[in-house]
């Protein structure tokens, strides 16, 4: 496993307007190219975070499937985000994977945020996702999922040489201010527990609910320390996350031996 330059696209997502997003995070991210390994976008970043968006979720043939995959070729990097993707088996809040060689896997959001109503327009997903990448084991998740530790827990795995499940835990959202502490609090609980590195990327401004986001993107450390921090205006952030120190903590520190085994069912 060799370090990992990771970098944290923290937008003024447009509301409603997927070509305009396409746009705007397009001009964000170019100056990375050939820069940096991974890079993140936030939840729903072509659309905003919307039930009435529903009706105009394009399908994983459309414009931004195939924009993805096009940016990661052009970056020389992993892309991720989420999007409102519609399928046989409903409309989902996806989160795409895609990688320079043209490869794309997605993970659909698990828990639904009933509080505004997701619930009741969206598809939940099943399975959690893995993704290996430059010698890093990443799980991706989206915004509501981070309130679910049982979910995000990283297990110790016995059959893969004593490894952990993941190295580098993400999540993409769209986190309103005035729930701020939460998610700055249990991102640090999640790097703590997970003996992880955790990158995160919320948007920032004001959306067509009149929500207002203060960002707080950040990468924290496996002790939970901020390595990289975002506030309230349009960032884009790179930092280099250091494998030897990961291995190193866990060397120290190994409280995944003393971990309970358990099985997640969707």
């Amino acid at each position: 496993m060799q370090d990992l330059r990771i970098s944290l696209v923290q937008g003024d997502t447009r509301w409603h307007d997927p070509a305009a997003n396409r746009d705007y995070y397009g001009a964000l991210v170019a100056p990375l190219a050939g820069t940096t390994d991974l890079v993140v976008l936030p939840e729903t970043f072509t659309s905003g975070f919307s039930n009435d968006a529903i009706d105009k979720a394009e399908g994983m043939d459309g414009p931004t499937v195939a924009w993805i995959g096009e940016q990661a070729r052009a970056l020389g990097a992993a892309v991720t985000g989420s999007v409102q993707l519609r399928t046989d088996e409903g409309v989902f809040n996806r989160l795409l994977w895609a990688t320079p060689d043209g490869a794309l896997v997605h993970y659909d959001k698990r828990h639904l945020f009933r509080y505004a109503g997701e619930h009741k327009r969206y598809a939940a997903g099943r399975e959690r996702l893995t993704v290996e990448w430059k010698g890093w084991r990443i799980n991706p998740q989206v915004c509501y999922d981070l309130r679910f530790p049982v979910f995000c827990r990283n297990r110790y795995d016995v059959e893969r040489a004593g490894a952990m499940d993941f190295d580098l835990q993400i999540f993409v959202a769209n986190w309103p201010a005035p729930r701020a502490y939460a998610w700055k609090t249990l991102l640090r609980a999640r790097a703590i527990e997970n003996l992880c590195y955790v990158a995160a990327v919320n948007r920032v401004g004001v959306d067509g609910n009149e929500l207002s986001y203060d960002g707080d993107s950040a990468v924290i450390d496996f002790l939970g320390l901020p390595q990289v921090e975002a506030h309230g205006r349009e960032q884009v952030l790179t930092t280099t996350l250091s494998a030897a120190a990961l291995a190193a903590h866990r060397e120290r520190f190994p409280a995944m031996l003393d971990a309970d085994a358990f099985d997640l069912r969707g």
